[in-house]
């Protein structure tokens, strides 16, 4: 029995998306802001749910979320929010869709202040885990501790996307993730 994402998705056919996300995302940087908000966007949305149903839905969400665009986002009205509601191709939950909209728009003002997200995550680093859940809790609406975990390894901020004996895992040290600089 597999102990490991990396354990896990090694014997998984090349298409599945678990394999995919492994092999070609989890763990590695994200320099676009866009980006790193579409991930944020898609670990809240996991909350209570399988990862496996985030990953079936991915592209869903970047089309209704226009392609992570945080400006458009944060533009969203009442009519979005209802369009948002009612597609099916992603998770039509209120709370989940309002922080998306809300988050777009704390990440304007955090990109005015600091020229990027990115920027701001990397002024913060290094920082634990339960710091790291403080500062986003603070910051951003429906962020707990483990969207927040899996938000930051995910994107290289926090060690532990990888095993050492995974293939990928030299990949993604090549890559050189932010957990690297202390």
């Amino acid at each position: 029995m597999a102990t490991t994402y990396c354990d896990a998705v090694s014997t998984m056919d090349k298409n599945n998306v678990h394999k995919i996300y492994h092999d070609t995302a989890y763990g590695f940087p994200i320099d676009n802001d866009d980006e790193l908000f579409g991930r944020l966007i898609l670990e809240i949305n996991q909350a209570g749910l399988s990862w496996s149903t985030i990953l079936n839905k991915q592209e869903n969400f970047r089309k209704a979320y226009k392609n992570f665009n945080i400006k458009k986002v944060a533009a969203f009205k009442e009519k979005d929010f209802e369009r948002l509601m009612n597609d099916a191709g992603i998770i039509r939950n209120r709370l989940k869709i309002n922080a998306a909209i809300e988050n777009a728009k704390t990440l304007l003002n955090i990109q005015k202040e600091f020229g990027s997200f990115k920027n701001w995550i990397d002024h913060h680093h290094p920082k634990t885990k339960d710091e790291w859940v403080k500062i986003f809790k603070t910051t951003f609406r429906f962020t707990g501790g483990e969207i927040v975990n899996e938000f930051l390894m995910s994107t290289g901020y926090l060690p532990g996307a990888h095993v050492e004996s995974c293939a990928v895992y030299k990949k993604v040290m090549k890559a050189k993730p932010a957990f690297l600089k202390k």
